[in-house]
């Protein structure tokens, strides 16, 4: 798992306020299939909101450190029910700030 310093977090989560969620994690909770699905929406979008069915704030944490080690992410928040992750792609689209 990688880790973002507190500017470039805060810069991310200005960009992750507009978008939609791209992957849902419903009642069978986190599998294989939500994983491939989670890395293939960061080869494809760099930063990722998903949303988890769940209403156990410590399971939704849980998955969310199961994501970043799994795809080698990084989070930047979880508000609710809803997780923000973020993965930097071969040709960047995102610059951070330093």
């Amino acid at each position: 798992m990688k880790s973002l310093t507190p500017a470039q977090r805060q810069f991310l989560k200005g960009l992750a306020h507009a978008r939609q969620p791209v992957v849902m994690i419903g009642n069978q909770g986190l599998t294989a299939a939500v994983l491939k699905e989670v890395d293939l929406a960061l080869k494809a979008h760099e930063l990722v909101k998903i949303k988890a069915a769940s209403d156990e704030s410590d399971t939704r944490r849980a998955w969310l450190e199961e994501i970043c080690a799994a795809t080698g992410a990084a989070p930047v928040q979880q508000i609710g029910k809803v997780l923000v992750i973020y993965r930097a792609a071969a040709k960047p689209a995102i610059v951070l700030p330093a």
